[in-house]
């Protein structure tokens, strides 16, 4: 009778159950798109790993900007458990421009570094083009762009010429983008020996990247202001690129938090559908309320005729909302090229949030059907 009573009136049935399943498919596709990121997430720091450390110059107790010292990133190799140091120094005095016709004051925000060898082997970079610098190019004047460098110059192929103040540099690598650096796509990396030879570089790195077994990161993590400046250790800023993604994850989250919100407020929305539509329907069906109680069905029949309507009406919006939402988790991870994560639980708790809804909101039409007089009822 439940089934039937909703068959009857199939357009406001529809419209109903719309409006529960976009709550729904709202609220699961949020979850199930955040899971998706982070799974992705976890996957990219597994490949790029969690034991890679950053050194950089801190403040001094005066509030003045300090450097690190020469010499520094040799001094991290020898830290019992580092695997593989490398570092960079940014020329603050050198500007990239694509001709040396260019305005000087337009040089696109292009930094020029000075690129230790084992720099782009330590962040886990690619080549998008060409090759990185090496022991013979990194003494003539060569250049490998970032990805962001190299997009904002106008340089696609190796071979390309580029100015480094007033002099020609030739690129030979492009890289792709550094997920664990992104400060590092919009900069030039040349050598050590030309830094010296061209630009009287004074050997001082401002960041020195370091990877170390896992179990020793907090370990070297202790030592590293010590070792790079002992006397004032202080001065010295150690960080993990990683924590970044994780910080930026966890912002994620706390966003899909107000997501969710907003996807239950349009599920309560759709409960109060569901709600109105019974109500409508006892309004409409009172002869048929007074006719079954005529034949011998008591309140509690009606009841639960009224009730069941109600839970089958919000099931099948939970049904279609779970199957919208997972289409637009499948077709938003694809697109994205994210794994399609989305934990089961999550189609069981939506769809029994649905059903709870609409036992709420099925509630009150079904106690006022199962109170109306079989008298008065058909003599409405």
């Amino acid at each position: 009778m439940g089934i039937s009573g909703l068959r009857s009136r199939p357009t406001r049935v529809l419209l109903s159950a719309l409006g529960i399943a976009i709550g729904i498919a709202a609220m699961i596709a949020v979850v199930g798109i955040t899971t998706s990121s982070r799974a992705k997430l976890d996957n990219e720091l597994a490949s790029l790993g969690t034991n890679l450390l950053s050194v950089q110059p801190g403040m001094s107790l005066t509030g003045q900007d300090t450097t690190l010292p020469a010499g520094s990133t040799g001094k991290v190799r020898l830290i019992p458990g580092v695997t593989s140091a490398g570092a960079v120094a940014t020329l603050p005095d050198v500007k990239v421009y694509r001709s040396r016709l260019i305005d000087p004051d337009k040089s696109g925000g292009i930094d020029v570094q000075v690129a230790d060898l084992h720099l782009l082997g330590l962040l886990d970079g690619t080549l998008r083009q060409g090759t990185w610098l090496n022991r013979a190019t990194a003494n003539y004047p060569t250049v490998a762009l970032g990805s962001i460098a190299a997009d904002r110059l106008g340089i696609v192929t190796p071979g390309s010429r580029v100015w480094l103040g007033s002099t020609e540099f030739t690129v030979v690598g492009i890289l792709d983008a550094l997920p664990l650096a992104p400060e590092l796509d919009t900069s030039a990396f040349i050598g050590e020996a030309i830094a010296l030879e061209r630009f009287g570089w004074d050997g001082k790195p401002t960041t020195i990247f370091e990877r170390s077994a896992d179990e020793e990161v907090e370990a070297v993590r202790d030592l590293l202001p010590r070792t790079v400046n002992p006397e004032h250790p202080e001065n010295v800023s150690v960080s993990r690129p990683s924590d970044a993604l994780a910080a930026k994850n966890a912002a994620d989250v706390a966003f899909t938090g107000l997501l969710v919100g907003l996807g239950f407020v349009a599920l309560l929305v759709g409960g109060i559908g569901v709600a109105n539509t019974m109500v409508i329907s006892v309004l409409e069906r009172r002869k048929e309320i007074g006719l079954s109680r005529a034949l011998g069905a008591t309140r509690g029949h009606i009841r639960t005729q009224f009730l069941v309507e109600a839970l089958l009406l919000s099931t099948l919006g939970g049904l279609v909302g779970t199957a919208l939402g997972f289409a637009v988790i499948a077709t938003f991870a694809v697109t994205n090229g994210w794994p399609v994560s989305v934990p089961p639980t999550l189609f069981v708790g939506g769809i029994g949030v649905t059903m709870l809804i609409g036992a709420v909101a099925g509630l009150y039409p079904a106690v006022r059907a199962s109170k109306t007089p079989p008298t008065a009822a058909l003599n409405g």
